[in-house]
């Protein structure tokens, strides 16, 4: 065992005092090994810092508080929650009954004796330095001692007296406010002093204000209702403090009078499965990732893992070969003086240990620093604060053993190669013969063919695309387990060659133990270039093809469902006046109730309007059976009649489907939209004109060619009549309709109602928004300053201007196209090297014979380029294949949903599936010409073009 240890010992020194001698090769590899290392330390710290325990998130939900009593929206009725009150449920069977909805009042559920806090939550537009910016707003005596911990003040101080407010340090940067400053709410006459600064340590991102209870939330509310517009909408908790804190058993108590409660004695400790109500009921469970998809997960991240290392190792193989080449006379001196092949094997591992221990070291310690130094940025872009600076001692060891594993598998290679030279061969320098393995390549051929053999049944036999990336993989080790043998092949076309690349191809073909590792790497790297390119390429095209657009290309939409269209007329105003404006088209929408009755609001004294479509014209795959309302109406016809009346126009979506803002596609407009929309019929803008709708979607029209439109007052009526399949109750509006010829694109538009004939039969309007054509598209600067204009009104403004499909991948196939790129010239880099160090003799003798100095720079660069061309033309015809064949198994799977829908009769809102296989040629020709020459290039520029000449050593 002592001798064990002491050749180890003296291995690791001379592999140490080597690496020091050697720094620019050790320093290139200690960072390829510690950069990941680096990375996944920093990960790992960054989540285990974020990842708070239950004391700390309840110290920034609860503050100091016992728990936190909230309403859960179900009116009086009792209530089932799960212990950390995320979900819950009303009590009792709700499916012929509409959904329960109303307050309660939480009070009634505070326990005798207990000390509570009022926490209300609201929301408005307060005036900013830009604009109007809508904020939340918050009552909360934050001084309490309950409150402690909610929020944490960063400068100035909390809220006093009824007149002062503190405000977010997100706010205040949003704002251009600060504190001192005055902050006024839109509507309300009153004034409030910004008196300090805090954060929430959970929502750094949130604009939120905090005044004490009453001083903002009611006044605002009041002002707001009587200027018509809505109001904060409000919602109160109670935050409760009681001595032996707030049990499971009153939590039920709370729940069965209809309040909902967060309790630290129930989250601190939980009660049994058993013990919890809602857990009992059918649907609901406390749902655990299954013990397959954590054996995916692992899988999927055991595979990342492993092909990164294998890369790490046929880029860093090469080096440490280059270290043993230029160390061989010191190893023969070891064999000469009674070291056998072990001794040898330990000093070339030796150095593969001291680098990656050295690389954890380095890697682990900056992932620590730069994730302390960073702690504010990942904070800032998390949106919270770290519970605490979370050192795990163990998880930083296995991934600093995982640099240590790095660094001996990749110097495992070079050293049985070294191992195996003869004392003599290394101390006179001889290179010997040196002979392939014949096993290798068999392995490799095995595996290809196994490998696509998976990959194409996965693409052809089933739906699943990791059948498909498991075969990949396995093809894509066999080819780099192949790769010695196909440079071999490769070094056929060396006799077509000149002088220079011709040598070049022949040491790279004689060489295979250094040129085959970095030729596997290249090829590892583009072959996953060339698979996500081609696979985002032929996702590119699909989404092309399935684009809708939502209006003609260059026209413009802009639309505002609030406050009855309070402040529509300015907003219109604005975007005509910042954008290259030709046409501008009105709408309004039809408003049932309040004027400011939100379109999809359902608030209080708020109604809504129904197209009566006829019977007749109704698809019968959606019409529901009074008598049995319940039950699918699909379900009555065979799988071919489904499929039969996908094709009836009832059940097709109209020419006109698209993205519209406005309720069943109706809009109140003149002949102008139709200009805009790029419609050209005389005999619609007449009957616009005259009073008339015009109607894009016959299946509206009624016998006598006319539209009805049901206004609906009571929607609780309503809705309950629904459940039962009964008709709408609601009164009924009819207008002269003219139905447009053919199949015009009116995007998403069903019918325009002209204002007169809204007017004419008792139907309120109000300003929804405007369509514009434009002379030319807007340009990047008109956008942001119409979108900084827009933002003052601190309104929810939805602005659409019709570019087209515009693709995202772009800058993925770039990025892309560089990163191999790197790794291609690195791998070619460390190669060249090698070479050279081989190459030593031959340049001497070049130099002796009269060769010109450029011959050697011209050889080095013709190295570096051979190396870099075999990798990218063996990645590329690697890379595809993969992509082609998850491609494949994707329009498998989309075909199979579309069949599927098919036979339930969704076939007429699905379209049959395209998934094209597109190449990439463009990525493909960067690395098939330029990444070679490049690599070629640049290692003639770094190249020396005059070596010492001295004798030439016998081979």
């Amino acid at each position: 065992m002592m001798t064990w240890y002491h050749s180890w010992r003296a291995a690791i020194r001379i592999a140490r005092r080597d690496a020091w001698r050697s720094k620019g090769r050790s320093f290139l590899v200690l960072a390829m090994i510690a950069l990941p290392i680096l990375g996944v330390s920093a990960a790992d710290l960054t989540l285990r810092s974020a990842e708070l325990s239950t004391e700390q998130s309840l110290g920034r939900s609860l503050g100091a508080a016992d728990a936190r009593l909230a309403d859960p929206g179900y009116g009086t009725l009792p209530i089932m929650q799960t212990p950390d009150a995320n979900s819950s449920t009303p009590v009792g069977d709700f499916e012929n009954k509409p959904w329960p909805e109303g307050r309660t009042d939480i009070n009634k559920a505070l326990p005798a004796g207990a000390k509570s806090l009022t926490d209300s939550m609201g929301s408005g537009k307060l005036r900013t330095t830009h604009g109007l910016l809508n904020t939340e707003i918050r009552e909360l005596k934050s001084s309490d001692p309950i409150a402690k911990g909610l929020m944490a003040v960063d400068h100035g101080r909390l809220p006093r007296t009824a007149d002062e407010v503190a405000a977010t340090t997100h706010f205040l940067e949003s704002s251009g406010l600060k504190v001192g400053s005055t902050l006024t709410a839109r509507g309300l006459d009153r004034e409030y002093k910004i008196v300090g600064a805090y954060e929430l340590p959970d929502a750094l991102k949130t604009d939120q204000v905090n005044a004490l209870p009453g001083a903002l939330l009611a006044p605002l509310d009041k002002a707001l209702e009587k200027s018509g517009l809505p109001g904060t909408e409000t919602t109160t908790t109670q935050l409760v403090s009681l001595s032996g804190g707030f049990t499971w058993n009153m939590v039920k108590q709370a729940n069965a009078k209809g309040v909902k409660v967060n309790s630290r004695a129930v989250a601190l400790d939980p009660p049994a499965k058993s013990e919890i109500p809602i857990y009992q009921q059918e649907g609901w469970g406390d749902y655990e990732e299954s013990t397959a998809a954590k054996a995916a997960a692992l899988a999927a991240v055991g595979t990342v893992v492993g092909l990164a290392m294998l890369e790490i190792c046929l880029l860093a193989g090469p080096a440490f070969a280059v270290g043993a080449r230029r160390s061989r006379r010191q190893l023969g001196l070891v064999g000469a003086n009674g070291g056998d092949r072990r001794h040898i094997r330990a000093i070339v591992l030796a150095g593969g240990l001291v680098i990656g221990f050295a690389a954890a070291v380095v890697g682990t310690i900056l992932g620590l620093l730069l994730t302390f130094v960073l702690q504010p940025l990942l904070e800032d872009y998390m949106g919270k604060r770290f519970g605490s600076f979370d050192v795990r001692p163990l998880e930083l060891l296995g991934i600093g053993l995982l640099a240590v594993f790095t660094g001996l598998m990749a110097a495992i290679v070079p050293a049985i190669t070294s191992s195996r030279q003869s004392v003599l061969a290394s101390l006179t320098g001889r290179r010997g013969v040196r002979k392939s393995s014949r096993v290798l390549p068999v392995i490799g051929l095995i595996a290809v063919g196994l490998g696509a053999a998976i990959a194409l049944y996965g693409s052809t036999m089933t739906d699943q695309s990791a059948v498909v990336a498991g075969g990949s993989a396995i093809a894509e080790l066999g080819v780099v387990a192949l790769t010695p043998a196909l440079v071999g092949l490769f070094g056929r076309t060396g006799r077509i060659l000149p002088l220079s690349p011709r040598l070049a191809l022949r040491d790279a073909v004689r060489n295979r133990g250094r040129t085959a590792p970095a030729v596997a790497a290249v090829l590892a790297a583009v072959a996953g270039t060339v698979a996500v390119a081609t696979y985002a390429a032929s996702n590119d095209a699909q989404g092309r093809a399935q684009y809708e657009a939502r209006l003609p290309h260059g026209a413009v939409s802009v639309m505002l469902d609030e406050a009855g269209g309070r402040d529509m007329p300015a907003v219109r105003a604005t975007v005509q006046k910042l954008l290259p404006i030709d046409v501008r088209a009105d709408v309004d929408r039809i408003s049932v109730g309040k004027a400011n009755c939100s379109m999809y609001g359902g608030e209080e004294g708020c109604g809504r309007y129904e197209v009566v479509v006829p019977k007749a014209n109704q698809c019968p795959l959606w019409m529901t059976d009074p008598a049995k309302p319940d039950e699918d109406p699909a379900s009555k016809f065979s799988k071919a009649e489904r499929r039969k009346l996908s094709d009836d126009w009832r059940c097709k979506e109209s020419s006109g489907s698209g993205s519209i803002y406005a309720d069943s596609g109706v809009l109140v407009g003149d002949a102008k939209l139709l200009k805009v929309l790029g419609i050209e019929d005389t005999t619609a803008e007449k009957a616009l004109a005259a009073g008339q709708i015009v109607s894009f979607d016959k299946r509206n029209l009624d016998t006598k060619g006319k539209i009805s439109i049901r206004l609906v007052t009571d929607t609780k009526k309503a809705d309950e009549a629904a459940s039962k399949g009964k008709e709408t109750p609601g009164e009924i509006k009819t207008f002269s309709t003219h139905q447009v010829t053919g199949e015009p694109k009116s995007y998403g538009i069903s019918m325009i109602v002209p204002a007169g004939a809204a007017k004419a039969a008792g139907v309120t309007t109000v300003p929804l928004g405007a369509y514009y054509s434009t002379d030319k598209m807007p340009s990047s600067e008109q956008r942001q300053r119409l979108d900084g204009e827009l933002d003052k009104t601190g309104s929810n403004i939805e602005l659409h201007i019709e570019e087209g499909y515009t693709s995202e991948n772009s800058i993925i196939l770039l990025a892309l196209t560089v990163f191999a790129g790197l790794i291609t010239i690195g791998a070619a880099g460390i190669a060249t090297g090698l070479a050279q160090a081989d190459a030593e003799a031959d340049l001497k003798t070049l130099a002796a014979v009269g060769a010109p100095p450029r011959v050697r720079r011209t050889l080095s660069g013709f190295q570096c380029g051979v190396v870099a061309t075999m990798g990218v033309l063996l990645g590329s015809a690697a890379g595809v294949l993969p992509a082609v064949g998850l491609l494949l198994a994707e329009k498998r799977q989309q075909l199979k949903f579309y069949q599927e829908a098919l036979d339930q009769g969704f076939g007429s809102v699905h379209s049959a599936p395209y998934v094209p296989i597109i190449v990439p040629w463009g990525t493909l020709a960067a690395l098939l010409i330029a990444v070679p020459l490049g690599a070629a290039l640049l290692a003639a520029v770094v190249t020396r073009s005059r070596g010492a000449l001295s004798r030439r050593e016998a081979t």
